[in-house]
């Protein structure tokens, strides 16, 4: 694990932390959470690591069973993940058609900012980097839907993605850059069926792209 974080951290430093551990696999997928190691480990009070695991499972990625405590999340299996796709197109090609009409100006200037941002793979913790990224972008679209129940669903769906992503084939992250660069300009530009379209083969593209880690 990285090294101790501040005594005064709040929950969300610490949830922060998590997360990231869980992204890189340092805490691998069905791994047992212990909540007083993990709280001498980080030099804070259970409270606050209590509280960043009721999040994480809230988003999916620990599970919490009576009596056993949380887990890691095991991996998607690949009709769950085919599953998962499956409604992100629904959802969220719904989410880029709605923020084409619905995005004011600041959220329409966000999005193209956000998707003009590049991570090398090259750089430290790059996954969890390229990840958070990733959820900012698709996050922001939901956002500018103007649907907060919408953006809730999306955001629960992303977030088993996550788990997959130390498989996921990182050569590929200028063509996620390019597609998150259509839909951002689409939506900008206030063109519904432009955005719509973007977002359908963004995912379609993403969808072949995070399969590899099955065949593996």
């Amino acid at each position: 694990m990285s090294g101790p974080i501040r005594r005064s951290v709040l929950s969300d430093d610490v949830y922060e932390q998590l997360k990231s551990l869980i992204l890189e696999h340092r805490m691998a997928p069905e791994d047992r959470v212990n909540i007083d190691g993990l709280a001498r480990e980080l030099e804070v009070s259970p409270t606050p690591v209590r509280e960043a695991l009721a999040r994480l499972e809230s988003e999916g990625l620990l599970r919490k069973r009576p009596l056993a405590g949380y887990t890691v999340s095991p991996l998607l299996t690949r009709a769950e993940f085919t599953d998962m796709f499956d409604m992100r197109l629904v959802l969220e090609t719904a989410a880029a058609r709605w923020a084409a009409t619905r995005a004011d100006a600041a959220a329409r200037d966000a999005l193209l900012s956000e998707a003009a941002v590049s991570y090398p793979v090259s750089a430290p913790r790059s996954h969890a980097a390229f990840t958070a990224a990733d959820a900012r972008f698709h996050d922001l679209v939901a956002a500018a839907a103007g649907n907060p129940l919408l953006r809730t669903a999306i955001g629960r769906l992303h977030a088993h993605l996550h788990i997959h992503r130390l498989y996921f084939p990182y050569a590929e992250t200028a063509s996620t850059r390019h597609e998150h660069e259509l839909i951002a300009a689409a939506i900008a530009a206030a063109d519904p069926d432009a955005a719509e379209a973007a977002m359908r083969e963004h995912l379609t593209a993403a969808r072949t792209r995070h399969l590899a880690a099955f065949d593996d």
